[in-house]
């Protein structure tokens, strides 16, 4: 891989954050690109560097783990985001802000491995699937179209040109045909509401996918799946609850 994944570590422990940062320095493919020790430094951070993975200890000065993990989804969805915690009972608000995993300390060093090589394995078959010619869909049509505001002015697209609608740097973006892409200030609910529930679904809380778009769905961490999708190089995340309602949809 030609690109290293760059991991960030915030942990109040400076012990901590030094065999974190060993065991993935360690391993191929990967690169520390930072450290904190409390939650307002790692947002700040966070949002100057853009890590592909994130570390996130539960109990941190001036944001919680969780409380920085649901910042970090507003801003960037796809970072993979990994709890290092002595905190077991924190787990199921974890999988709530879809976190990869959730390792408790003391950890052995092949659990944090198996780990870095799951998101490894991952990571490396997203980008493969971008390095893939992608098929065009159909012609455009001129009714059905949704308006979507900015600050210098509006656009009008047409619903079934629409593939993905996501948030992206506290931001709402949406990625058509012809590779297209609209940021808009109206929020994804606001978005949702004006679409054809028919044609439209809301698999995670940071994205709405076209079904009509829809070509692969593969495993993303415990709780969450990757859906590919015709006609871009952009990809959504779909929970596993929503997984089962999409199965239900089609079957």
């Amino acid at each position: 891989m030609a690109d290293k994944i760059r991991v960030f570590i915030a942990d109040d422990e400076p012990g901590m954050r030094m065999i974190l940062s060993k065991i993935v320095e360690r391993e191929d493919g990967f690169e520390v690109c930072g450290e904190a020790d409390n939650g307002p430094e790692l947002i700040r951070q966070f949002e100057m560097l853009h890590p592909d993975v994130c570390f996130l200890d539960v109990e941190m000065p001036g944001l919680t783990g969780l409380e920085c993990a649901k910042l970090i989804q507003d801003m960037e969805p796809r970072t993979s985001l990994i709890f290092a915690t002595a905190h077991d009972d924190y787990m199921a608000q974890a999988f709530e802000v879809y976190a990869f995993d959730y390792l408790v300390k003391p950890f052995k060093l092949d659990r944090v491995r198996h780990t870095l090589q799951r998101i490894l394995q991952v990571k490396g078959e997203s980008r493969e699937m971008d390095r893939k010619q992608v098929p065009q869909r159909g012609q455009r049509t001129q009714t059905g179209r949704i308006m979507l505001r900015h600050k210098d002015g509006v656009n009008f697209v047409s619903e079934k040109d629409i593939l993905l609608i996501q948030r992206e740097n506290r931001a709402t973006v949406l990625y058509a045909t012809e590779g297209r892409r609209f940021e808009t200030s109206d929020s994804l609910g606001e978005i949702e509401a004006r679409l054809d529930p028919t044609h439209f679904f809301r698999c995670h809380k940071s994205y709405i996918i076209n079904l009509d778009a829809i070509d692969t769905i593969t495993p993303y961490g415990r709780w969450t799946y990757v859906v590919h999708l015709l006609g871009t190089k952009q990809d959504a995340l779909i929970t596993h609850d929503k997984y089962e309602e999409l199965e239900q949809m089609f079957s």
